[in-house]
């Protein structure tokens, strides 16, 4: 009889990213290195494991205390304290340059087998990548998935072994030190202070291509630069493509200069770890952030921490731009509440109890106004129509359903689908999942079936729109500019609550 093999500690998919049709090569590069470079990567990176085991590089300092939307069910506080190692043990990897000498190779590949893999590896026009970052027992890796919508097909076309525990993913359309040019890439922020920004046009790397940030080593003499401790969200500034964001559990946001990879400001009006942000879609300097304290910030980046503050119910979770209607955005909590704000006003529009857990997952579709998904980590999704509910009614539910991935850690809409949305949770036997909301579902069918579809376009976007912004998107667009958030710190009364 054969020995069972145990079921890994944890398996979960902590985050999740979109990529855009129309940006990956269509036959990426793979990296080819001799068994003497390989070896010199492992002890370098060796090397590096050891000085943070032996406390010779100072680290996170708030880890141990979070207890946020990366919860600590699965001893997130201990990971890296673990005996059997935490990540994946370079140091054991055992290398042969030609897999016929390998004695952990006994099988070769027919020809068929060949031609359906070097198939695989051509990625067409049509094709998103989805971006996971997915923990599997001591191995922490990003997995390059390809989704073709047609052929409803998903499958995973390459990955990345991580030095750490990813906790965010953002994708870039910019080459750091290149003076501009595009490319295709991936910032990843983990338990670690360091962003690793990967090249996803090359298969098989195992270094990143520039590192955002560097630890202290008292040791060699190092001072840090950047984070102090874990980043939790990271997000890239479309119009100034040269602009990256992150937060942290240092409390901290930091804005990073992509052509020299080094931080240009810092904000520091915080007193909880900063767990979400994002860049508004058409304005360049407005930063909207969301921290540990309850407290929702639009930063106005032109000047040092000149932000407009909201206070709500538990910790914030998520934030996000209406970019149907761009003076809005949505906050998510601890609490299982959904807050929508119009930033030119001191309360809430309408405040909702939407979930008894955490609501970890919030995502607009891109292309269908008013369409409004949520997730919690009780594992149910919501789909909510925001449109014409703009007033103390709060919105429209259209319809919830169990996802079956367990908790759900993360959500988010595809870019060029209006109904496709993928999600990962933390059931062992299935955590990841892509899905069309209108799938079996008359309610979501029937209510969104007559919306006319808009694609909104950015400054970024190289492609014309397939239609023109709505009227008030422009408005609000050129209204932001002049906006003043200088001086407005203060406190909002209680919120009035919709249940």
């Amino acid at each position: 009889m054969e020995d069972l093999v145990p079921a890994p500690k944890i398996n979960f998919i902590p985050c999740i990213r979109w990529v855009k049709r129309g940006v990956a090569k269509e036959n990426p590069d793979k990296v080819e290195l001799t068994e003497e470079e390989l070896q010199a990567v492992i002890s370098q990176t060796k090397t590096e494991i050891d000085e943070n085991e032996n406390g010779e590089i100072e680290v996170r300092n708030g880890v141990e205390d979070d207890k946020g939307s990366n919860g600590d069910e699965f001893d997130f506080a201990h990971y890296d304290d673990d005996d059997d190692g935490a990540g994946v043990n370079v140091g054991n990897i055992i290398v042969s340059a030609n897999t016929s000498k390998d004695p952990y190779i006994t099988l070769e590949e027919d020809e068929d087998e060949e031609d359906s893999e070097r198939e695989d590896d051509i990625i067409r026009p049509n094709d998103n990548l989805v971006l996971v970052g997915h923990v599997e027992g001591d191995a922490t890796v990003l997995e390059v998935y390809v989704y073709n919508e047609e052929e409803e097909s998903l499958y995973v076309h390459h990955d990345v072994l991580l030095p750490s525990f990813p906790l965010c993913i953002e994708w870039l359309g910019f080459e750091p030190k290149s003076g501009g040019a595009p490319g295709n890439l991936c910032a990843v922020g983990t338990m670690s202070p360091v962003i690793e920004i990967w090249d996803l046009d090359l298969v098989d790397c195992i270094e990143a291509v520039c590192k955002l940030g560097r630890k202290k080593s008292k040791k060699k003499g190092i001072k840090a630069v950047g984070h102090k401790d874990a980043v939790l969200d990271i997000s890239w500034n479309t119009i100034f493509p040269h602009i990256l964001a992150s937060g942290s559990v240092d409390q901290t946001v930091l804005l990073w200069d992509l052509d020299n990879c080094l931080p240009a400001s810092k904000f520091k009006s915080f007193t909880e770890k900063v767990q979400s942000l994002k860049w508004h879609p058409f304005e360049s300097q407005t930063l909207l952030t969301g921290c540990c304290d309850g407290g929702a910030r639009v930063f106005d980046c032109r000047t040092e921490d000149s932000f407009k503050l909201w206070k709500v119910d538990g910790e914030v979770e998520r934030v996000l731009w209406n970019h149907f209607n761009p003076f809005h955005f949505f906050v998510s909590t601890s609490t299982g509440y959904i807050n929508y704000i119009d930033c030119r006003c001191d309360e809430p529009v309408w405040t909702i109890y939407a979930h008894t857990k955490e609501v970890t997952g919030l995502s607009m579709s891109t292309q269908c106004p008013g369409l409004l998904v949520s997730a919690s980590t009780e594992g149910v999704m919501k789909i909510w129509d925001v449109t014409d509910h703009q007033d103390a009614k709060g919105p429209k539910l259209v319809n919830e359903k169990n996802l079956g991935l367990g908790a759900v850690h993360c959500l988010e809409g595809s870019p060029n689908s209006p109904f496709v949305f993928c999600a990962g949770g933390d059931q062992r036997d299935n955590n990841f999942k892509v899905m069309d909301i209108r799938y079996n579902d008359v309610a979501v069918e029937q209510h969104f079936s007559s919306r006319e579809l808009l694609c909104i376009k950015t400054e970024a976007d190289d492609q014309p729109s397939t239609s023109e912004p709505m009227d008030t998107t422009c408005e609000a667009a050129e209204a932001l500019q002049s906006l003043s958030l200088k001086g407005r710190h203060k406190k909002n009364k209680k919120n009035n609550i919709v249940k």
